[in-house]
């Protein structure tokens, strides 16, 4: 069992590698960029609403996740492996700085056709998208007791409290940073995010390996 500061330090793993992966500060640019003549109080009406629905869904598969990896017929170092090297992959997009990566063109034109973004493409796939669902459900699978399991959630729930926060605050963010500013931060993440990608790799590598040879 882990002592308080144990407890303390997997809370910022676990925020970290939530947060860095949803990266809320460069969805503000897609999010000024799909509410042009919206009002401050119609972008917080949007922003509540889309980070809502991208914390239910990451919540769902943070507590459904397992049972996902058991009808699949995998397991979570199977699962790390795989999100490991798709979140390299997002790692080395972000290094390069290249916005809206996860939006399409044919998606970001689609959502300028709605009369509401949050659901798409705010909340899903740009908040809550592939990767992110990745991130929580290894590490809820890797969480080995419930109270690492709560802290896993706790994380969660802080990252898009922050999140809201920041999508709150974009018209704010976009005129403090602009985009050389957003896109430094995007860079950093990126690095961060590369690291955890390859500790998902690593780990989740070995225990395939142990695993086989016996060795677990």
């Amino acid at each position: 069992m882990l002592e308080v500061s144990g407890y303390l330090a997997y809370f910022f793993y676990a925020f970290a590698s939530v947060f860095i992966i949803v990266n809320p500060v460069e969805a503000t640019m897609v999010f000024i960029s799909l509410t042009p003549g919206a009002t401050s109080r119609e972008r917080a009406r949007l922003s509540f609403r889309a980070v809502s629905v991208a914390y239910f869904i990451a919540l769902l598969f943070a507590l459904t996740g397992d049972l996902v990896l058991r009808f699949f017929g995998t397991t979570v170092d199977s699962l790390r492996v795989a999100g490991g090297i798709l979140l390299f992959i997002m790692a080395i997009d972000m290094l390069k700085a290249k916005p809206r990566r996860k939006v399409t063109e044919a998606e970001m034109v689609d959502a300028s056709d709605r009369e509401d973004v949050s659901i798409f493409p705010l909340a899903t796939p740009l908040l809550t998208g592939p990767g992110a669902i990745t991130t929580v459900i290894v590490l809820m699978g890797t969480a080995e007791e419930p109270l690492e399991k709560g802290v896993v959630l706790l994380a969660l729930t802080a990252t898009f409290l922050a999140a809201y926060l920041i999508l709150r605050s974009s018209e704010y963010v976009d005129r403090i940073l602009g985009l050389t500013g957003i896109l430094v931060m995007t860079r950093i993440m990126g690095l961060m995010l590369g690291a955890i990608a390859v500790n998902f790799v690593a780990i989740g590598a070995w225990n395939i390996y142990a695993g086989m040879a016996g060795l677990a």
